[in-house]
């Protein structure tokens, strides 16, 4: 099942000072007056907030731009680093203490889970890669996939667009995108003179998983006409460190389990130029990750003990493997037309497979032994075509159009199977039909400027099918016929900026967005009979919806930059899984759950980013980068806060920068997350209640030596002073009485080493 923005918790409030200190920064720059002029910086590009480049300055949303240079700095190997420093972003990674048999517990087994963006996560945020959609996350009772289908390596820039994105996405994108734009031949080949031949290699080292990778890219511009690029990458890791100090190979172990990780990507491009401003680029691309853990975590503590039962049920070893895969072919085209209706047209093509498989053996003491075997596989089609027009107007107005039409369709299967499974279920079996979801929609922006003014007004409709294919292995077991679900949309947007002169600028943008409910959500069967339980389908569920409000304020110089956002929103409809509809959890009366809509939330929130230039020290300039996040969530069916919704944070740092070396020290604070904060009855089952999180400050020293102009050293001290901490994304669901609460701590002080070299 979906992760969904369930009974959550707000988070406490920050400290006024907290807030006004970020809001204040930067007009302590504007006084500042130094007589070095500072360093030209370039405008972030992104394409994912209009679907098509433009600088983000000039856009009335919320976006981060992580750029290849920044990708390298902050030695960003996964999304869990790209999150780090982003306000109101993170992503769950939970350490790796699943059970194959018992009760239902998934802990870690997705991994890098996804992003969650301003309280919302789950498939609730679109992932792309290079505008594709990528495979969404599934949760299941003890099966759980996550949407890491990715390798860096092969990225040269993460844009994060915040709020809701269906306007011009559609569904998934109710609470933001990300989106990965992997390397071009004209990324290596640019230069001072034209170059024919030009790539990059990479290695890497993290102290925190004791992970080792390198990258291979190469590039050739074959003819005026055509240029070619190939990328290949490799990652080897173990599990992520923790502080725990309880090296038993039983349930009372806290540090991690015996994990190794082996990833492998390959990236390939065609870039043909035919002429008359045409350029078509084929891709394919093929992601492969897998993964071994040695379950100590899940044996039982010897001598046994209990009933005579339970030791017969007692785990004596159990052991996990997960395979990861990813792979796509699309051709992208860009066309100019030059006609009244439009100056260009935009047409991408393409086929997306994605592969998940978790197995794993468990070793009884006096039962038989068991296996079980978990796939699930999306197969995506996606076709569009987006068409452009620039219209110049009387005076100084402008108008630029975008509309278009997309279309994805996208089959979907799983399969649970094994030895020895559990009444009454019969191994091979399906938790939902192999099912197709389609998609067809509609969109259109216009932007249109007047001076200072801007207004972007934008519509897309949505009609979305969810189609059962077949009813072999789902009924039986289940005890209805899968259905099929269709519905409709529209998501409609404004944005309005006003440019004050050349320094501050004002936007405020409101939007609407949705997201259709899923195969597993509409025809998942599960049933158990010995704890008495079963999950029933619900093919009457509705898509979620929201109404979100944002404003802003930026100010750019030569001494600073800042981002300012306040925002809001409602949510209604919201699809919450396994809801307790009925039964006392006796044979003749089961417990019955099921996934529907019963909630209403809202979450509001403030956000600043920005860098203030300090002047010239010596040989180099000082800078002082500094972000700060805080969002507060209610749940307004139950009035309980939303346990989505991260603890306020903040970062500050300085760093000095010379030609030839930079070092940078970086402080990250992260608020406490209390028991008032916490809905603890939708995380564990009473009488227990939801472990909470202390308030904690580390700090993080970095450097690069830019050895050569096209050879470059960074490394950094992770948690300089060996704090032992929590991030609250990766303990939700963990009981306050826990033994093993130290498994779930952060690393503890690590080296990280890159070299990068360009030719």
């Amino acid at each position: 099942m979906t992760s969904t923005v369930v009974a959550s918790p707000s988070f406490r409030r920050p400290p006024a000072a907290a807030v006004a200190a970020c809001a204040l920064l930067p007009l302590a720059a504007v006084a500042a007056d130094n007589a070095r002029a500072p360093v030209a910086t370039l405008k972030p590009v992104i394409v994912s907030a209009s679907r098509q480049e433009q600088f983000s300055d000039d856009l009335p949303v919320s976006a981060d731009v992580l750029d290849a240079q920044e990708l390298e700095r902050g030695q960003i190997h996964d999304i869990r680093d790209a999150a780090r420093d982003l306000p109101n972003v993170s992503v769950r990674h939970a350490p790796a203490r699943f059970a194959l048999t018992g009760p239902a517990n998934n802990t870690g087994r997705d991994g890098n889970a996804g992003f969650t963006i301003r309280g919302l996560g789950g498939n609730r945020v679109l992932m792309l890669v290079d505008g594709v959609r990528m495979p969404r996350s599934y949760v299941f009772g003890g099966n759980a996939f996550g949407r890491d289908y990715l390798s860096l390596d092969l990225v040269k820039r993460v844009e994060v667009v915040r709020g809701a994105a269906s306007a011009l996405y559609g569904s998934d994108g109710m609470g933001g995108l990300v989106n990965f734009i992997t390397w071009e031949p004209a990324d290596l080949l640019a230069g001072e003179a034209p170059r024919r031949i030009g790539g990059r290699l990479a290695a890497a080292w993290s102290g925190d998983d004791d992970g080792r990778g390198a990258a291979a890219t190469a590039a050739t511009r074959a003819s005026e006409t055509a240029e070619w690029l190939i990328s290949a990458s490799g990652r080897r890791a173990h599990a992520l460190d923790t502080r725990g100090d309880n090296d038993a190979p039983d349930l009372r172990r806290t540090r991690p389990n015996p994990q190794d990780d082996r990833d492998r990507a390959l990236l390939a491009k065609v870039v043909l130029r035919p002429g008359t401003g045409q350029k078509h680029v084929l891709t394919g691309e093929h992601v492969d990750r897998r993964s071994e853990v040695n379950l100590l975590s899940s044996r039982a503590a010897l001598p046994l003990s209990g009933t005579p039962a339970q030791q017969a049920a007692a785990v004596m070893d159990e052991r996990a493997w997960g395979t990861m895969e990813r792979s796509r072919l699309t051709w992208d085209a860009r066309i100019p037309l030059e006609t009244g209706l439009a100056d260009r047209i935009d047409a991408v093509l393409g086929v997306q497979e994605a592969s998940s498989r978790q197995f794993g053996t468990s070793d009884l003491n006096a039962r038989p032994d068991r296996e079980r075997d978990v796939r699930y596989d999306e197969r995506t089609w996606h076709a569009s075509a987006q068409a452009g027009k620039s219209v110049a107007l009387a005076g100084e107005q402008s108008l630029q159009l975008t509309y278009g039409a997309e279309f994805v369709r996208s089959r979907i299967t799983n399969l649970y199977t094994g030895i020895n499974s559990l009444p009454p279920e019969v191994f091979p079996l399906k938790r939902f039909p192999d099912t197709r979801e389609s998609t067809a929609a509609l969109y259109g922006q216009g932007e249109w400027t007047a001076g200072p003014w801007t207004v972007v007004p934008g519509l897309r409709l949505d009609r979305f099918e969810l189609e059962a294919l077949t009813q072999a292995g789902f009924f039986p077991p289940a005890k209805t016929l899968a259905r099929s679900l269709s519905g409709s949309a529209a998501s409609p947007k404004l944005g309005v900026m006003f440019r004050a002169g050349d320094t501050w600028s004002v936007f405020g943008s409101a939007a609407g967005g949705f997201r259709a409910p899923n195969a597993n959500q509409v025809n998942g069967y599960y049933e158990n009979a010995a704890e008495h339980v079963v999950v029933i389908p619900n093919p009457d569920l509705q898509p979620e919806k929201s109404r979100t409000l944002e404003v802003g304020l930026r100010g750019r110089s030569p001494r600073f930059s800042v981002d300012l956002a306040l925002f809001t929103g409602r949510f209604s409809n919201l699809i919450v899984d396994t809801v307790l509809v009925s039964g006392t959890g006796t044979a003749a009366d089961p417990k019955l759950f099921q996934t529907r809509n019963v909630e209403r939330a809202s979450i509001r929130g403030f956000e600043a980013k920005g860098r203030i230039e300090a002047g010239a020290v010596g040989a180099g300039r000082l800078g002082i980068p500094f972000a700060f996040g805080t969002a507060r969530g209610v749940n307004r069916t139950t009035g309980r806060p939303l346990n989505s919704v991260d603890p306020w944070q903040l970062m500050a740092g300085v760093d000095y920068r010379t030609p030839s070396w930079d070092l940078r020290l970086d402080l990250r604070h992260q608020a406490a997350k209390k028991a008032e904060d916490i809905d603890s009855a939708a995380l564990v089952k009473a009488p227990n209640t939801q472990i909470t999180v202390p308030a904690v400050t580390t700090l993080d020293l970095s450097g690069q030596w830019r050895i050569r102009k096209d050879l470059r050293l960074t490394a950094s001290i992770v948690n300089l002073t060996n704090r032992k901490y929590w991030l609250w994304s990766d303990v939700q669901g963990l009981a306050a009485a826990a033994p093993a609460a130290d498994a779930y701590t952060q690393p503890g002080r690590h080296l990280r080493v890159s070299l990068v070299a360009q030719f």
